[in-house]
């Protein structure tokens, strides 16, 4: 990246490049500092007075400049509302918010400035370097990655930039001179401790995210083919609201007795089953949500559910109830115009239980949704959602521990879905039963647990 823009400056005159980190301690230790950082590379250059080093902007003979910036929060990208950025840079695109990220995009572009020959159509341009993993996973890889075939160029529409998008592989054979310079990297590397950071630093895999707060999460076992319900299964829905938001809404089934899927995974007695879900997002911006109003989404829920099994009840999140003046979200999605003209949707929730995490001895959303991930004492899962939930599968997976709270999720992310499997796990607390098969037990005639919520060993 550092050598792309000092090329990019050198031979383009007024060129005005970007670089940005998410935080400035990160920008200066990476890219300013160090053997290769710009002052040891430029120091000839300065030298020679071809160009200046001032605080975060390095100024060329041409007129060309590249600004060192950083958006530790998002409040702080309107300091670039007014930036005519040529070449925008991001090193760590995963640390960013995908608001950030299309704010930034929106400030590239270029009036004015003569492009030599040999790099006419390339500008002006965008370069984003990334490991997988952190809170930006999620967007960054449906962005870049998912359907893309590595190497091909993409017109992307208007409505995603409208520019050429090109997806780059990256492994340690790819850099050379890190193999060079320091011939233990790859032994280091290997030996990070955790499989999934492996996977993800030395072989660029993006199907794997390290520090995921469902680590417990498996597609083998939490992912079934769609089959036939049986009709004396209890039948719920659960909902999360939200209208800039996606909402998030779930149809469940109670397995009442051992139900073998077609794949061989068990599902055992009380097991939850999600077998339609409905996400309210706009596909092209999948964190952002529909605005519908509480009527359509009512009259939608309705839609769904007429002619079909009875649904026994229904949670939704409290935050739908409150009555500020008027009548709630919950309220209004029950009543509506049908296509008769009028009527009153039979479309009923109670509250939700909102608890995310335990606290004074009551039980916490996530321990319970956790719980049922890992399942019994045999392996076997007690919750699972048929593979037409794509919403559920592309989300859950890569929600990522608080930093300040590590027993909560990072709610930055695209934690609506997973707030929907909270509350109808909520709705239907479970726990392993006391006869079943006992931990092995270590020397000392103690056993020893994972805790579901810090991952720390504890001795019982």
């Amino acid at each position: 990246m550092r050598i792309a823009a000092l090329v990019w400056c050198s031979a383009i005159a007024g060129l005005q490049v970007y670089l940005f980190r998410r935080i400035r301690d990160d920008l200066n230790k990476n890219h300013m500092e160090g053997p290769k950082g710009f002052r040891a590379m430029l120091a000839g250059w300065v030298a020679q007075g071809w160009c200046t080093i001032v605080e975060d902007e390095i100024r060329f003979w041409n007129g060309s400049k590249i600004y060192l910036c950083h958006c530790k929060d998002e409040k702080d990208i309107y300091k670039y509302q007014g930036a005519e950025i040529h070449v925008l840079i991001i090193d760590e695109l995963t640390h960013f918010t995908e608001s950030m990220y299309r704010f930034l995009r929106n400030r590239v572009r270029m009036v004015g400035v003569v492009i030599p020959s040999e790099y006419a159509g390339r500008f002006p341009r965008i370069l984003c370097g990334a490991n997988p993993g952190n809170i930006g996973h999620l967007w960054v890889k449906t962005t870049f990655v998912t359907a893309a075939q590595p190497m091909e160029m993409r017109l992307m529409p208007a409505n995603d930039g409208g520019m050429l998008r090109q997806y780059i592989p990256a492994r340690l054979e790819d850099n050379p001179s890190m193999v060079q310079d320091d011939p233990g990297y790859e032994m280091r590397l290997e030996g990070l401790g955790s499989a999934a950071l492996v996977q993800a630093m030395r072989w660029g895999d993006w199907d794997v995210i390290e520090g995921a707060f469902f680590d417990c999460w498996n597609p083998r076992r939490h992912v079934v083919r769609p089959f036939e319900v049986p009709k004396d299964w209890v039948r719920f829905r659960s909902g999360d609201w939200g209208s800039a938001s996606p909402f998030s809404f779930g149809w469940w089934a109670i397995a009442t007795d051992r139900h073998v899927t077609e794949e061989g995974v068990i599902l055992p007695r009380g097991c939850m089953v999600r077998y339609r879900e409905w996400y309210g997002c706009q596909p092209d911006k999948p964190n952002v949500g529909l605005k519908m109003t509480a009527e359509l989404v009512g009259a939608g829920l309705w839609a769904k559910e007429k002619g079909g099994p009875k649904v026994s009840y229904g949670v939704l999140d409290p935050s739908a109830f409150k009555e500020d003046g008027g009548p709630s979200i919950h309220e209004r999605s029950m009543k509506g115009s049908g296509s008769s003209g009028q009527g009153i949707y039979n479309v009923v929730f109670r509250q939700a239980d909102n608890a995310r995490v335990p606290q004074r001895g009551a039980m916490g959303g996530w321990d319970q949704m956790r719980a049922r991930l890992v399942g019994d004492a045999d392996g076997n899962p007690m919750v699972v959602c048929f593979s037409t939930c794509t919403d559920s599968i592309r989300t859950i997976p890569a929600l990522q521990h608080d930093k300040d709270r590590p027993e909560d999720l990072d709610t930055d992310m695209e934690d609506h879905a997973a707030d929907d499997w909270r509350y109808a796990c909520m709705s239907r607390p479970w726990a392993r039963s006391t006869e079943e098969k006992p931990r092995s037990k270590n020397v000392s005639g103690f056993s020893s647990m994972k805790s579901a919520s810090s991952g720390s060993m504890k001795t019982l």
